[in-house]
């Protein structure tokens, strides 16, 4: 799948709500970038933390059905995120995941989540397991 395809995808669903925008993606690496909203944020105008881990397990998600083989599907087993730094209102941040493991049933991906000036806000590890089936 190219880019624009997997970003139309997102339109009706929660990344596409979040306002998630894929820059990159391929089998090993995917990059997006995520505006930094009211909506998103807690009190104080900082990117809320279920936000940096919702963008972070879309990320995993898509880098893993780009390696799915036909008539597989993929869920999130395991998510672990280290907090860092803030990220601002009306700032973008950038998500940067990378394969760890890319096994027959499960999948490992590790997204690093940079604000507007570059600093490293939150590590996301999670597991992916591929499924028989479509649904």
């Amino acid at each position: 799948m190219k880019v624009g395809e997997i970003q139309q995808l997102f339109e009706p669903l929660f990344p596409g709500l979040m306002g998630v925008k894929l820059t990159e993606a391929t089998p090993e690496r995917v990059v997006a970038t995520m505006l930094v909203r009211p909506d998103l944020c807690t009190a104080g105008g900082i990117l809320h933390g279920g936000a940096h881990m919702a963008f972070a397990d879309t990320l995993g998600a898509v880098g893993t059905i780009l390696n799915l083989g036909d008539g597989k599907r993929t869920t999130t087993t395991d998510s672990s995120t280290k907090f860092i730094a803030g990220a601002r209102l009306d700032t973008v941040v950038t998500g940067e995941c990378l394969a760890l493991h890319r096994g027959r049933t499960t999948m490992v991906w590790q997204t690093s989540i940079r604000n507007a000036e570059g600093r490293l806000c939150a590590v996301v590890t999670q597991t992916q397991l591929v499924l028989d089936g479509a649904g």
